[in-house]
């Protein structure tokens, strides 16, 4: 009698704090036989009542399977967790939190140990995981081969997003979306403030904010085509002169209504310097050419 079941990867993974935790769920729900090893051994109680091997140390869960899966707290984490284990032929997939210079580094200590080496950075929060309809996904970059051959495997928590060979790439972009992001909250947050001790429903402000937010999105693609060209009076709508003389109002608004300007007046201070060395006719793309060194 035959059978169509296809065999599914093998995964190790270290570390169970929040994220690890639910990938590890992710892969038992998907059939994949699971290795796990956490310094806190209690952490993995759950696990193999669910069906994941515990192992006693990280030596002994690398050596259980060729994938290697790192979900630790820091680079600092990975080096002692790896110190003593044997990486010749594994294919380690590093997901810890890690600054572009720590992971290139990272996936040269792992070529020296004869193993092939993928960097990752996860855009998602753990309940995110192994809910395809949250739109979490997982940037990855280093060895392309690597990547391809583990794909269908590294994508069952979450999307995958190649981003090139360069190990540093994905934590690149991974904190460079997330800078925005914190700009995004930045914003919000004097918004907020401003109307902070009106008579105005914040759920209310929220509706249109958001709104609003979602609106100015897309001009990032416009950013980039100016960078691309260098052109930054392409397609602009308001002018940098225009948008620098709007400035004192909303230093004004703040001030009257009781607001610091700190989280406005760093930006409206770059604008003005670009504004001094560069046409008015621009947009405000010249900003980021002030901010590279």
């Amino acid at each position: 009698m035959e059978h169509n079941l296809v065999e599914k990867t093998p995964v190790t993974l270290l570390g169970l704090g929040a994220m690890g935790t639910a990938l590890a769920r992710t892969w038992l729900s998907a059939g994949h036989p699971l290795t796990v090893w956490n310094r806190t051994p209690a952490r993995a109680i759950a696990l193999a009542a669910e069906g994941a091997q515990v192992a006693d140390s990280a030596a002994e869960a690398v050596a259980a399977n060729r994938l290697v899966i790192v979900c630790l707290l820091d680079d600092a984490s990975v080096e002692e967790a790896l110190a003593g284990t044997d990486l010749a032929g594994r294919d380690v997939a590093n997901l810890t939190t890690s600054t572009p210079a720590q992971a290139r580094a990272r996936a040269e200590w792992a070529r020296e140990r004869g193993a092939r080496y993928l960097d990752g950075g996860i855009m998602a929060v753990p309940p995110m995981i192994g809910v395809p309809e949250a739109g979490g996904y997982v940037f990855y970059s280093g060895s392309q081969e690597l990547f391809e051959q583990h794909q269908e495997t590294l994508a069952v928590p979450a999307g995958t997003t190649y981003v090139g060979e360069d190990a540093g790439f994905a934590a690149l972009h991974d904190v460079a979306l997330l800078s925005a992001m914190y700009g995004m909250f930045a914003g919000a947050a004097h918004a907020f403030a401003l109307i902070r001790n009106e008579d105005i429903d914040p759920a209310a402000l929220a509706r249109l904010l958001a709104d609003w937010l979602a609106a100015m999105a897309p001009t990032v693609h416009q950013t980039a085509d100016q960078l691309r060209s260098g052109d930054y009076t392409k397609g602009v709508v308001s002018n940098l002169a225009m948008q620098v003389a709007g400035t004192p109002t909303f230093l004004s608004t703040a001030e009257q209504q009781g607001v610091s300007p700190e989280l406005l007046s760093p930006y409206f201070e770059l604008m003005r310097r670009r504004l001094a060395e560069s046409s008015g006719e621009e947009d405000l793309t010249g900003v980021i050419d002030l901010l590279v060194h």
